[in-house]
């Protein structure tokens, strides 16, 4: 990319996104990040990432949870801090990379070269791809989606201030990915990309 480009993809749990972020990344010729970024807290802290996995994108547990003088005892919180230290890290180095969830569409904005999308898509391809994928009937697929989407979202409110996750008004573009499938709602969100390279 011959500017800093940096793409936030939200999405609902089904939609395809992480495939589309993986293969938007892929034609940019840039990083994807995601649960990758343990690998690099990993190095950079020389600390085994593998337990504070199951932290990641989930909520912050009220119940169980203490904040004090600025220090919090919140596995789940210092987790998503950590992560969005060291994106912010990597957008001050200047990297160019797509990066899934993890609150990006509000981490990066008025960031020159920053785009968010969303992509969202209909119930039934949905239930149709997590029981593919997953092996799950429709019934335990319905279910998955409900439940990932209620964690998706209170997690992103949670840590977001200024935007909802899924509100149109969020993003630059929200994509329904079951119009278009996965390789052209890639290619939409390239042309996208590139029209916006151009300004």
């Amino acid at each position: 990319m011959e500017k800093q480009v940096i793409i936030s993809i939200g999405r609902q749990y089904g939609s395809a996104g992480h495939e589309i972020g993986r293969l938007l990344a892929e034609k940019l010729d840039v990083e994807l990040l995601d649960r990758n970024l343990f690998d690099e807290i990993g190095k950079i802290k020389n600390i085994d990432t593998n337990d504070l996995q199951k932290y990641d994108e989930v909520p912050r547990k009220k119940l169980f949870s203490r904040t004090v003088r600025g220090y919090s005892n919140s596995p789940e919180e210092n987790v998503a801090e950590l992560q969005f230290a060291l994106l912010k890290s990597k957008a001050y180095d200047g990297d160019s990379f797509v990066v899934v969830g993890r609150c990006s569409d509000e981490l990066f904005q008025g960031m020159p070269g920053f785009i968010s999308f969303f992509i969202l898509g209909d119930e039934e391809e949905k239930i149709k791809r997590i029981m593919d994928v997953r092996g799950m009937d429709s019934k335990k697929a319905k279910q998955a989606i409900e439940r990932h989407d209620k964690k998706r979202k209170q997690y992103h409110d949670y840590f977001c201030k200024k935007s909802k996750w899924g509100d149109a008004k969020s993003y630059d573009l929200c994509v329904n990915s079951s119009r278009l499938g996965i390789e052209g709602t890639v290619n939409l969100l390239y042309d996208y990309v590139m029209e916006m390279q151009k300004k």
